[in-house]
C-alpha cells in the first residue's frame, strides 16, 4: 500500500539515519542502541506558494510583469473599488490542473472559492479569495531524491505527501521607508494569481526540505505553470517546524515565513529544530507562533502569534460559482466548446517529461553517473546542450560528460550566465572534442582551445589551432629527440625510475609536454620515455 493512501499510518524519519539500498527500496536504519532514550527529532511540513506563470492576473485584466513601475498593473478590480467583480483566469485554472496531475493529485472536478479575512495594508478588499472547503487538486505524491553517502554520490529516494493544491490571488506589496518613517503600497502584484502547495509533515530536516522545493522548481518550469524564481518571489515558502519523541504525537509548531531561497530553507528548519530542542530541554515551552529567518544571523525571529482558522474568518465567496473542470470532451455538457472549457485529459496528454524521468532516462540511456544527472536536470537547458553536443560527435558520453559539467558549467557559473548565453555552440564543442577523439590535439590543448573558443566568440577550433600551431607533433624522430634531451638533462629521476619508482616517469612526462606546449601524444610519450629508462 502507498504510504499516502488513506488508512495507513504515516512513518516520520528522525533525522541522521542510514539507508541501505535492496533494489529499488531504502531502509532506514536508526544509529542508536537498542536501549537508549529516544531524543526529539524535527518534523517539517511546507507551504509553498507558487505564482503562476499567467500574462494577466488570477480574476483581472491586468498585466503580470515583475519590477514595473509601482501602481502601474492594478486593474478597478484589484484595488477593490466598489461594484467590481472577479472574472476567473482560464490559464490558471489549466495551470493548477496540470500541476495537480504532475503530482498525482485528484483533481476535483467541482471545487469552490472562499474569502479569507485578514487586515492588511496590502490588502484592498480586507479579505483573499483562496479555496479552503474543496480545492481545485487533493492527495498528491512529490517523489525526490538526495544525494547522500560518504562521497555524495548515492541516490536516496524520498516521497512526500501533497494535502492539497490551492488557487488563490496574491496581496500587494508593502515598501517601508524607514528614513521618512513610512510605509509605501505597491499593489502590482494584487491579484497575481497563485497555486498553494501543502506538503504533510512528514520530513525531518532542512537538506530534506530544500531538496523537495528544488524538485518542485524543476518540476513547475518543465510543466510551465510558474517560473520558478525565488528571487522575484514566485516561488515563496513557508516551513512549520516542530519537534517531538518518535511515537509520541507531534509537538507545538511555529511557522517560519516567507522563505526566498532552497539554501536559506535548510538553514532556517535546522535552526528551528535545534531552537526548539533546546527550549525544550530547558524545560521550556514552544510557543505556537509565526516567525522569520534571518539570513544575516542565520536565526529565525518571532513575528507574530499564529492565527487561527477563527480569526480568518472564511466564507463562501458569493460573487463565483462553483468551478467545474470536464474529465473529457465526451462529458462537455450540450453547448460548450472544448475551447470554453478545462478538459482534463487534454491536459493530461500534454505533460512534459519531468525532472526525475528525465534524470533516469539519462542515467540508462547513457551511463552516466547519478550525479551528472542531477547536475545535467538542475541546470536549465543543461540536458539539450549535453545530448546536441553527442548528436554531433562519436565520443563517449562519459567522456563528453566531464566537458559539460566541468569545463562549460565551470565557465556559466564564473561568468554568471546561461546555457542558452554560452559563446560556444553544442556543435562547436562537439567538433573539438572529435580533434581530441580523433587524436589531432591533446586533452591539455583541448582544454586550452577551450578556453580561447569563449573568449573569441565566433572562432572554431581548427582556426585557433591553426593560428597557434597547437597540433600534436606528429614527426616521431622529433619527438624522440625532445624525449631524449629531457631524460639526459634529469639523470636523477632515470635513475630512480630504474630502482623501480615508476611514478617518477610522470614527472618527465609533464616536462616533455611543458617543452612540447601541450602538443605531444601522451601515449607516445610515455612509450619512448619507458624505452629510454628501461
Amino acid at each position: 500500500m502507498d504510504a499516502c493512501q488513506p488508512g495507513r499510518k504515516k512513518y516520520l524519519p528522525p533525522p541522521c539515519y542510514t539507508a541501505t539500498f535492496l533494489s529499488d527500496v531504502v531502509i532506514l536504519s536508526p544509529p542508536v542502541k537498542k536501549n537508549a532514550p529516544q531524543h526529539l527529532i524535527g518534523v517539517v511540513g511546507l507551504e509553498i506558494h507558487a505564482q503562476i506563470n499567467s500574462n494577466t492576473k488570477l480574476f483581472s485584466g491586468s498585466s503580470v510583469r515583475f519590477s514595473a513601475p509601482p501602481n502601474s498593473l492594478v486593474s478597478f478590480f484589484d484595488a477593490s473599488l466598489p461594484g467590481t467583480l472577479p472574472v476567473l483566469n482560464k490559464r490558471c485554472v489549466e495551470a493548477a490542473v496540470m500541476t495537480g496531475l504532475a503530482l498525482n493529485c485528484s483533481i476535483n472536478r467541482k471545487s469552490l472559492f472562499d474569502r479569507k479575512h485578514y487586515f492588511y495594508a496590502d490588502l484592498p478588499a480586507g479579505y483573499q479569495i483562496t479555496q479552503l472547503r474543496r480545492p481545485i487538486a487533493v492527495d498528491g505524491v512529490l517523489n525526490y531524491s538526495l544525494l547522500g553517502g560518504k562521497k555524495r554520490n548515492q541516490v536516496i529516494r524520498k516521497t512526500v505527501c501533497i494535502k492539497q493544491i490551492q488557487l488563490e490571488q496574491d496581496s500587494g506589496k508593502s515598501l517601508h521607508d524607514d528614513v521618512r518613517s513610512q510605509t509605501l503600497i505597491d499593489l502590482n502584484r494584487a491579484g497575481v494569481g497563485l497555486m498553494e502547495l501543502v506538503m504533510e509533515p512528514e520530513m525531518s530536516c532542512g537538506e530534506e526540505a530544500a531538496a523537495a522545493v528544488r524538485e518542485l522548481q524543476l518540476i513547475l518550469q518543465a510543466l510551465g505553470t510558474c517560473q520558478g524564481n525565488m528571487s522575484e518571489g514566485q516561488l515563496r515558502v513557508d516551513a512549520n517546524v516542530s519537534v517531538h519523541r518518535p511515537g509520541e504525537p507531534l509537538g507545538t509548531r511555529t511557522e517560519v515565513k516567507n522563505i526566498n531561497s532552497a539554501r536559506y530553507l535548510a538553514r532556517a528548519i535546522d535552526y528551528e529544530i535545534q531552537r526548539q530542542i533546546d527550549v525544550l530541554q530547558r524545560g521550556g515551552t514552544v510557543q505556537n507562533e509565526t516567525r522569520t529567518y534571518d539570513s544575516k544571523s542565520g536565526e529565525t525571529i518571532p513575528m507574530r502569534d499564529k492565527e487561527g482558522l477563527q480569526d480568518y474568518r472564511f466564507m463562501p465567496e458569493p460573487n463565483l460559482p462553483p468551478l467545474i473542470v470536464y474529465e473529457d470532451n465526451a462529458s462537455l455538457p450540450t453547448g460548450i466548446e472544448a475551447c470554453q472549457a478545462v478538459v482534463v485529459q487534454k491536459i493530461r496528454e500534454g505533460l512534459p517529461e519531468l525532472p526525475s524521468v528525465k534524470r533516469d532516462r539519462l542515467v540508462q540511456t547513457y551511463g552516466i553517473l547519478p550525479e551528472h544527472s542531477f547536475t545535467l536536470v538542475n541546470e536549465d537547458g543543461l540536458v539539450e546542450y549535453f545530448e546536441a553536443v553527442l548528436r554531433a560527435t562519436k565520443k563517449e558520453p562519459r567522456k563528453v560528460i566531464g566537458w559539460v559539467t566541468n569545463e562549460l558549467l565551470g565557465h556559466l557559473k564564473l561568468h554568471d550566465v546561461s546555457v542558452s548565453q554560452s559563446p560556444i555552440s553544442p556543435p562547436a564543442l562537439a567538433e573539438l572534442l572529435e580533434l581530441q577523439e580523433t587524436g589531432h590535439i591533446s586533452s591539455s590543448v583541448a582544454k586550452q582551445v577551450f578556453q580561447e573558443m569563449w573568449r573569441s566568440s565566433g572562432k572554431t577550433a581548427p582556426q585557433i589551432i591553426q593560428e597557434q600551431d597547437l597540433g600534436l607533433v606528429s614527426d616521431a624522430a622529433q619527438l624522440h629527440s625532445i624525449c631524449q634531451k629531457v631524460v639526459d638533462s634529469h639523470p636523477d629521476e632515470v635513475q630512480a625510475i630504474r630502482n623501480g619508482n615508476k611514478k617518477v616517469l610522470n614527472k618527465l612526462m609533464g616536462l616533455v609536454q611543458k617543452e612540447t606546449k601541450g602538443r605531444a601524444d601522451p601515449v607516445s610519450v610515455r612509450a619512448i620515455l619507458k624505452e629510454l629508462t628501461s
